[in-house]
């Protein structure tokens, strides 16, 4: 074979693999495990909720928007009927959130309560015992930023 065809094939092979690269990297397959950005919102079709830990009453829900809730670094949307009370708990992740909907009431144990409008941040630490109240007449939505793993412990009151 002669230079001039093995750098024919060579160049080829290369754009191939260039143009697989780009195939590949942009499945959704490959997207789901790789770091990608994206933008989501609490009306997407495409979230899945899911019931939160169960001492928590009926209608509390949880989707996960980004990352792995057993590995550190996930973010979820935490939705939850109007009037409703979320129970004393805990986490073993620090956890930072913006509520989206609603007014929600948090009391954090030896703190005054916080009254959390829509854009409003508001940071626990970890294991900070902590209940709270949607009092507005529609769901509150709140997106959790957690550290690490996601969890949930039970107080009793």
């Amino acid at each position: 074979m002669s230079r001039l065809s093995t750098q024919v094939i060579r160049s080829h092979l290369r754009q191939m693999i260039i143009v697989l690269t780009v195939v590949v990297a942009a499945s959704p397959a490959f997207s789901q495990r790789g770091d990608h950005a994206l933008a989501r919102s609490v009306g997407d079709t495409g979230l899945q909720w899911g019931p939160c830990p169960e001492f928590f009453p009926v209608g509390c829900q949880i989707a996960v928007l980004h990352g792995d809730p057993a590995k550190p670094n996930a973010d979820v949307y935490f939705r939850v009927p109007a009037q409703y009370d979320l129970p004393a708990h805990w986490h073993t992740s620090p956890e930072r959130m913006v509520l989206v909907s609603g007014e929600l009431h948090v009391t954090y144990d030896g703190q005054e309560r916080a009254i959390l409008r829509p854009g409003m941040y508001a940071y626990g630490p970890a294991k900070a015992v902590h209940r709270g109240r949607c009092v507005s007449s529609e769901p509150c939505v709140l997106f959790i930023a957690f550290e690490g793993p996601i969890d949930a412990t039970a107080v009793a009151d």
